[in-house]
């Protein structure tokens, strides 16, 4: 049996067959290409997922009061009591490159990257679910996956570009799970005259690089960036086209390719995280993004009655209806992570769960929309306990030196969300504490400080 050859390795059809059934299986050792399986000998499932709300929440009757395991879930967030031994509120995080800028806040959730003032263009940095991608997506099909239900994409490669997301549900599950009708040479054949299109854009940039000034150097290299994003994501593509992809029952394709509009916003959200689920426990991949609304449009909820976008409604100006339907959107967006965890929770691998090995990050770049303010961010840590995530607790980083809130008083707690009270307390020694936890080997990423103990078993 000569393992170079790759003939030893079952399909994931093959394997169906055997067992006279049509699910979707697990990815196998098997099922791993020779290359991906020399990169990297842990081959243990480390998933991570990042989900994006706009504008923040309605503070106000989103603050936990209490530290510590014996916490009282808000109104808002009482969806998530059966949970409460496998998620962790946090309270207290800022970025310190983003206080007082909020014209980016979705922009550098995950990089934290420093921001103009003026809310100019500026030059991102890397964002974490890409570290991750590079650590685990080795032994996947795609390294990353992301998604928009509306809005942009969360994700920024090492030289601060954009990647693009996805925004049509119909169209991420063809490109997970969708077979090339042209049969996979021709695919193939495809793939390389791409590459080589590519090789003469890259060399005919970089000649014009050394002719134009510095401004346009710059676009050039960002345009080449992009380009090389292009040229790596074909050549992945190629590698893996002799890889037979998970064979979906009927049920599901047609469950998951269903047409929803977005007036349903329900069944909308539902359906991206169905499709995150099956993405995940195919191991087609480890890292998922999702922006569920950009800061200027997050979609109306007409099924509860509220038809402003989230936008508006964070706009309140202290108006009391317009605070009291933002909370009920609070409550629908916590619903629906409770829908995703119990997802996640329903399927079972070996002694775990699929929510024990997936981080799920839940949060916003803004505490609240009504004055932008942008420290203690709303966030929620859920899943990871094969990963080493204790949970059970709402870690505080305000508390030790407030003493307690006063919601009553909201002045006083808007300021609260608008100015950090510990400085130390950054959005990205959590992200250190959850990059440790799928294998990145660092102590620092961004404007860290340390990472975060509490939430260490």
């Amino acid at each position: 049996m000569n393992l170079n050859t790759g003939n030893w390795r079952i399909s994931r059809r093959t394997a169906l067959r055997g067992l006279g059934a049509t699910v979707a299986l697990p990815m196998l050792d098997c099922m791993v290409p020779a290359k991906a399986m020399a990169n990297s000998a842990a081959t243990d499932p480390k998933r991570s997922v990042f989900l994006y709300i706009p504008n923040g929440v309605n503070t106000l009757t989103w603050q936990i009061k209490e530290a510590g395991p014996d916490y009282e879930l808000t109104g808002p967030m009482k969806a998530l009591e059966k949970f409460r031994q496998e998620m962790t509120p946090i309270s207290g995080l800022h970025h310190p490159n983003g206080i007082g800028k909020h014209h980016n806040c979705d922009k550098v959730w995950l990089t934290g990257a420093d921001v103009p003032r003026d809310g100019g263009a500026f030059r991102n940095s890397v964002s974490i679910d890409q570290l991750m991608a590079e650590v685990q997506g080795v032994h996947t099909r795609f390294s990353s996956l992301e998604l928009a239900v509306s809005g942009h994409s969360l994700a920024w490669s090492r030289d601060g570009i954009q990647l693009p997301a996805e925004r049509n549900s119909r169209t991420v599950f063809n490109r997970l799970f969708g077979v090339e009708k042209d049969g996979k040479e021709v695919v193939r054949r495809r793939y390389q005259r791409r590459t080589s299109v590519l090789d003469v854009v890259l060399d005919d940039a970089k000649q014009m690089s050394k002719k134009v000034g510095a401004e346009d150097r710059t676009k050039l290299d960002e345009y080449l960036t992009a380009v090389r994003q292009v040229e790596l994501r074909t050549e992945r593509a190629d590698s893996w086209l002799d890889i037979p992809k998970p064979e979906i029952d009927p049920v599901t394709v047609s469950k998951l390719t269903r047409k929803v509009d977005q007036s349903e916003a329900g069944e909308y959200y539902r359906l991206y995280y169905d499709l995150m689920t099956l993405a995940l426990r195919t191991d087609m991949t480890r890292v998922i993004t999702c922006m569920i609304g950009s800061e200027s449009h997050g979609l109306a909820i007409p099924e509860i009655g509220v038809v402003q976008t989230r936008h508006e409604l964070s706009h309140h100006n202290g108006d009391p209806e317009q605070m009291r339907r933002l909370t009920e959107t609070d409550t629908f967006l916590i619903e629906n992570l409770a829908y995703f965890l119990e997802q996640l929770k329903s399927v079972k691998e070996n002694d775990n769960t699929l929510l024990d090995t997936t981080q799920v990050l839940w949060g916003s770049g803004m505490a609240y929309g009504h004055s932008h303010g942008n420290a203690n961010l709303p966030t929620i840590l859920a899943g990871g306990k094969s990963l080493g995530i204790k949970h059970g607790q709402h870690v505080d980083f305000n508390l030790p030196k407030i003493g307690q809130y006063d919601v009553s008083d909201s002045k006083g707690h808007y300021k609260i969300c608008s100015t950090p009270v510990d400085s130390d307390a950054r959005l990205s020694n959590l992200f250190v504490t959850m990059g440790q936890r799928v294998g990145i080997e660092t102590d620092t990423f961004n404007d860290s400080l340390k990472s975060i103990s509490d939430i260490v078993a």
